[in-house]
C-alpha cells in the first residue's frame, strides 16, 4: 500500500503503513491474497474484491478489535482513507473529548464511520441507509461489536437525506454530519469514461460499490446540493455539516453555492492515501465554532532545483589555459581562474551583466542578470560580425584624429555607446571592460538572474549555473549549453585561426 505522507497527520497509517507480511503471519483469511514478489516483498491485489475487502477487515480488527461483514456487491471501504474524516471531524468539533453525537449519511454495509467514530472516540451515530443490503449488514456490524448503544442505524426512503431522518429527533442537536456521497452521476462516469483525464493512470483499486452507493442523479454535486438545502432548513440542529467529495472540480461550485445563500462559516481540506485523493467540504450556522485552515496552496513546496551543470576535463582545461593570454589572462593561470575568465569574456560578448561575488576558496562565483536573449541565433550573428570585419574601410593615414564609431551593416557610422547614470564601467579578469549596472536594484526589467559556480573538482573543472528569479527557466538552459558549446568551440578552434 503506497501511502501519501500529506495524510493527516494524526492518521496511525500515516509513517506506518501497515505490514502485510506481519498480518498474513496472523491472519489466515488474509494470508491466501497476500504473494510475495521478486524483490520479496509482501504484495497485495488491488483489482481484486477479496483482497480489498481481506485488507479492510484484517486492519480493522488488528488495529480498532472491529469485526465486520462486508458483502462484495457493495463498497468496500478503504481504513486509512477513512480515518482522515474521522481525524478531520475531530478537528471541526474541537476535539476528541466530550460525548459528541453525529449522523452519518448513506452510511454503507460496514458502518465504518460509526464504528470507528464509536470505537475510537464514544460519539453517538444516527447512521441512515436507503439500500436493503447495506441497512441489514450495517446493523449486524453494530450489534456483533456490541456498539448498539452508541450507534442507531435507521431505513430511510430513496432520497432522503437529513430532514425526514431527523423528523422524530426534534430536541437533539447533533455536532456533525458525514457523508460519503455518490462520486458518479451514471454508468459511464463509474467506469472512468469522459470523466478523467487521459493522461492520469487508471484507479488502482477495484469499485465494488452498489448503484446507490457510487451513483445519484447529477452526480455528487447535485447529492451535495441537496444536503445544503436541507441544512437551509435546519440551519442550528447541526454545528456541523461536511460531505467528502471525490473531484476537486466539485468544490468551486459548492462553495459558491454557500457563499450565495449567505453561510457565514466555510472550510475544506483534502484527505491522501496513496494515489487517492479527496476533497472535504464543512459548513457551519453557528458564530462561536473554530473554522480549521484549508490546506495552504503553498503546502506542496516546490522541489528543490537542480542546478544545470557541465564538466571540463583536464585536456580541455589545459588547451584554455594554453590560450588565456589571447584574452589578457596572467601567465599560468589556475584553472578555476581560467574558466572564469573565458566565461566573463562570452558574457561580455553577450551583453549579459554579471558581477563576481564572495565564494569558496577553490571557486569563482558570478551574478548574472541577463536582460535580453543574445545568445539565439548565434552562428548567423558571428558571421555577420565576419562580414563587417571584411567590409571596414583602412585606418586613415596616422595624424588624422576621428571619433571613435564603430560601423553597421550599411556601412554608417554610428557613435559608440556612452555610459548611462544607470551602468559604470568595470574591468572584469581578462582586462576588458564591461558595462555594469551599479546596483542590483538598477536593473528593473530582466529575463533571469542566475547564479554561475566554477569549482575545481581535481583536475577537471565544474560549472553549475543555479536559477535565481525571473521569468522563464528555459533561457538559462539555452544560456548554459551557449557557454559550454562557445568553450569547447575555442578548444576545436583557438582564436585567430
Amino acid at each position: 500500500m503506497s501511502l501519501n505522507k500529506s495524510m493527516h497527520p494524526r492518521n496511525r497509517y500515516k509513517d506506518k503503513p501497515p505490514d502485510f507480511a506481519y498480518l498474513a503471519s496472523k491472519y489466515p483469511d488474509f494470508e491466501q491474497h497476500v504473494h510475495t514478489n521478486l524483490a520479496g516483498r509482501a504484495m497485495l491485489n488491488f483489482k481484486e474484491p477479496e483482497a480489498v475487502r481481506a485488507l479492510t477487515c484484517t486492519l480493522l480488527k488488528e488495529d480498532f478489535g472491529l469485526t465486520i461483514d462486508i458483502p462484495l456487491e457493495r463498497l468496500i471501504p478503504t481504513v486509512p482513507l477513512r480515518l482522515n474524516y474521522i481525524h478531520w471531524v475531530e478537528d471541526l468539533i474541537g476535539g476528541q473529548g466530550e460525548p459528541r453525537r453525529g449522523i452519518d449519511i448513506g452510511t454503507g454495509a460496514s458502518c465504518i464511520y460509526p464504528l470507528l467514530g464509536a470505537s475510537m472516540n464514544g460519539w453517538h451515530y444516527l447512521a441512515t441507509e436507503v439500500d436493503d443490503i447495506c441497512f441489514d449488514y450495517a446493523t449486524r456490524n453494530v450489534e456483533q461489536n456490541n456498539l448498539s448503544d452508541l450507534i442507531k442505524v435507521v431505513k430511510v426512503p430513496q432520497k432522503t437525506l437529513l430532514m425526514d431522518a431527523l423528523k422524530e429527533e426534534s430536541a437533539i442537536v447533533y455536532d456533525f454530519c458525514m457523508c460519503n456521497p455518490p462520486f458518479f452521476a451514471n454508468q459511464l462516469e463509474a467506469k472512468g469514461v469522459n470523466s478523467r483525464n487521459s493522461r492520469r493512470p487508471p484507479p488502482s483499486s477495484v469499485n465494488t460499490g452498489g448503484v446507490t452507493e457510487i451513483m445519484a442523479e447529477g452526480g455528487e454535486l447535485e447529492f451535495v446540493k441537496r444536503i445544503i438545502h436541507d441544512s437551509l432548513q435546519l440551519k442550528t440542529r447541526l454545528r456541523w455539516y461536511s460531505c467528502m467529495l471525490g473531484k476537486k472540480c466539485s468544490l468551486a461550485p459548492l462553495k459558491e453555492e454557500l457563499r450565495k445563500q449567505g453561510v457565514p462559516k466555510v472550510t475544506h481540506t483534502e484527505f491522501c492515501q496513496g494515489r487517492t485523493m479527496r476533497w472535504a467540504l464543512a459548513w457551519s450556522f453557528y458564530d462561536d465554532v473554530t473554522v480549521p485552515s484549508p490546506p495552504s496552496k503553498k503546502r506542496k513546496l516546490e522541489k528543490s532545483r537542480k542546478p544545470l551543470t557541465f564538466m571540463l576535463l583536464q585536456p580541455t582545461v589545459k588547451e584554455l589555459q594554453s590560450q588565456a593570454s589571447s584574452i589578457g589572462c596572467p601567465s599560468n593561470p589556475r584553472p578555476v581562474e581560467t574558466i572564469t575568465a573565458w566565461l566573463e569574456k562570452t558574457l561580455s560578448d553577450l551583453k549579459v551583466l554579471y558581477k563576481r561575488v564572495p565564494c569558496g576558496r577553490k571557486e569563482q562565483s558570478l551574478f548574472l542578470t541577463v536582460v535580453e536573449n543574445t545568445w539565439i541565433h548565434g552562428r548567423q550573428r558571428r558571421r555577420d560580425q565576419g562580414r563587417h570585419l571584411r567590409e571596414l574601410p583602412r585606418a586613415p593615414p596616422s595624424g588624422i584624429s576621428t571619433t571613435p564609431s564603430s560601423v553597421t551593416a550599411h556601412g554608417q557610422e554610428v557613435q559608440k555607446e556612452v555610459p548611462t547614470e544607470t551602468q559604470e564601467q568595470e574591468v572584469n579578469a581578462t582586462g576588458q571592460e564591461v558595462m555594469q549596472p551599479q546596483s542590483p536594484g538598477a536593473v528593473q526589467h530582466f529575463l533571469f538572474k542566475c547564479l554561475v559556480n566554477v569549482k575545481a573538482e581535481e583536475q577537471d573543472v565544474a560549472v553549475e549555473i543555479h536559477w535565481v528569479e525571473g521569468q522563464n527557466k528555459d533561457l538559462m538552459n539555452q544560456l548554459c549549453t551557449y557557454l559550454k558549446n562557445t568553450l569547447f568551440r575555442v578548444v576545436a578552434k583557438p582564436l585567430g585561426t
